[in-house]
């Protein structure tokens, strides 16, 4: 039997109507259990964090006052070697050749490593420099020169000797999927100052993407206007934010609002979050033609900064980002993340050579770090703005070996018994050195810095308290810090 447009037109607000009554105004049914479940946490949230629907970017009053209003963040991928760049420890250079002795073996598991490794003494001369008399490896010239602004972490420790796992632990504060990231947090809890481009933006290099992918940039369980952005330093700075074919920016406008317009009748209806959160990417992207692109690109920049640098124009490299990103905090973006691809130095080839590779990497990365806080301190900006840098874990000081045969190059090990990270301006004691290991690196002596430590250091620099930064979701107030014991490291604050 046909039915009428007529018929089917009542059928239909009939199932709506229903839908929404049974969703929406059943105390006892199922729905009410759903939408807790799923909505419930979002909007609670809105008593820990009072946020505009309307304007979820929009600047927010911190718990209290911020040694730091950005971050920068630099993540080596893959994790370099710390005992190669800022660890001296002229015990395992004595030692280096011999065997590993059992107590470092016993009941230790390692990513690679099979049988007795021997020791492995760092290739590379150190020496002191700057006032606070920190040790750096050759491999790092040009940052000797800024080494008495840093602030180093030398006792850092994780339980994650995998890559994907110990990254999310890094950047989202859990090993597992689906948790918020660290910008994400950060934009969460302050917003943007530059409502014309993303509050947190996201930078890769080095040819691949973290192993554990997005979401170390994910948003999770937090409204997804909150996630990373990813851009790119060459071509466009956001895949598909040019206008297609045919569509002129007046027209895309026109569509913008005809979707806002229609969002918006969604969520006075539904009430949800997500759709709210649709509304302001579209509007952000349409706003995004022109500042991203005025942001992205410094082939205007002076032939001095492109110097100090080592930029080139139209490659992805870190180089390229690290000038990005004092760009894109210039311009009020809250968070910048940098991901350098290609640290993982095993030892099985040329590039993965700690002598060959490694040392390669380190040329780029001291040029570029070192310019980057020249350019910030010089810019009046390095005092508010956290650089932080580091790798997911370290590595061992052993030669790294599999079924007992040494790789034919030499490399080091996954190692998340001890690594070390350091941080910049933003309110950090600069040439401090906090923590240490023992004689040859192997883990720390005394209390180790956890993950969890440095992410409730980052907010309170921010000017979060990371007990009060939370998000019901799933019965349970969520953290970066997560439900483990989280402490403010004071005595790397200046």
């Amino acid at each position: 039997m046909r039915v009428s447009i007529h018929e089917e037109q009542e059928q239909l607000t009939l199932a709506q109507t229903t839908r929404r009554h049974f969703l929406g105004d059943c105390v006892a049914g199922l729905g009410s259990f759903w939408l807790a479940s799923q909505l419930g946490g979002r909007l609670a949230s809105a008593a820990s964090v009072e946020r505009d629907p309307a304007a979820p970017l929009a600047p927010a009053s911190p718990h209290f006052a911020p040694k730091a209003k950005r971050v920068i963040y630099l993540h080596m991928a893959g994790s370099p070697s710390q005992l190669d760049l800022f660890e001296h420890k002229p015990e395992l250079e004595k030692l280096s050749g011999q065997d590993c002795p059992q107590s470092f073996l016993a009941g230790k598991r390692f990513a690679f490593i099979r049988g007795v490794p021997k020791l492995l003494g760092s290739p590379f001369p150190y020496a002191q420099h700057g006032q606070s008399g920190a040790w750096l490896s050759s491999l790092m010239p040009n940052f000797a020169n800024v080494v008495d602004d840093v602030c180093f972490i030398h006792s850092m420790q994780t339980d994650q000797f995998n890559h994907g796992p110990a990254q999310l632990l890094v950047h989202t504060g859990n090993q597992n999927l689906g948790y918020a990231s660290m910008g994400s947090w950060a934009t969460y809890g302050l917003g943007t100052e530059n409502q014309n481009l993303p509050g947190f933006v996201v930078l890769l290099s080095g040819g691949h993407f973290p192993d554990a992918g997005k979401s170390v940039w994910g948003a999770g369980f937090l409204p997804s206007v909150y996630q990373g952005v990813q851009c790119r330093s060459s071509g466009d700075p956001v895949l598909f934010l040019s206008n297609p074919p045919g569509i002129d920016r007046d027209l895309r406008g026109k569509v913008v609002q005809a979707i806002a317009d229609i969002d918006r009748q969604t969520y006075a209806e539904t009430g949800d979050p997500e759709t709210v959160a649709r509304v302001s990417q579209y509007e952000l992207a349409y706003r995004m033609q022109v500042s991203a692109t005025d942001a992205m690109d410094f082939a205007k920049e002076p032939a001095h900064i492109h110097q100090l640098y080592g930029t080139k124009p139209g490659e992805e490299s870190l180089a390229n980002n690290c000038l990005l990103a004092r760009r894109l905090i210039e311009r009020g973006v809250r968070f910048v993340q940098l991901f350098d691809w290609g640290w993982d130095s095993h030892g099985t080839t040329n590039d993965t050579a700690i002598n060959i590779g490694f040392a390669e990497k380190c040329r780029v990365l001291d040029r570029c770090a070192s310019a980057l806080l020249v350019d910030l301190k010089q810019r009046g900006l390095l005092d508010d703005t956290l650089v932080v840098w580091s790798g997911e874990f370290g590595r061992t000081p052993m030669r790294e070996n599999r079924g007992g045969r040494e790789m034919p190059f030499i490399g080091r090990d996954h190692h998340p018994h001890a690594f070390t990270l350091w941080m910049a301006g933003g309110g950090v004691r600069g040439g401090f050195s906090y923590g240490e290991t023992d004689p040859i690196g192997y883990a720390p002596v005394g209390e180790p810095v956890q993950v969890r430590d440095v992410h409730a250091t980052i907010l309170h620099l921010l000017g979060m308290d990371h007990q009060k930064l939370i998000f019901p979701y799933q019965g349970l107030n969520q953290k970066l810090t997560g439900v483990k014991s989280a402490r403010v490291i004071d005595e790397i604050l200046a």
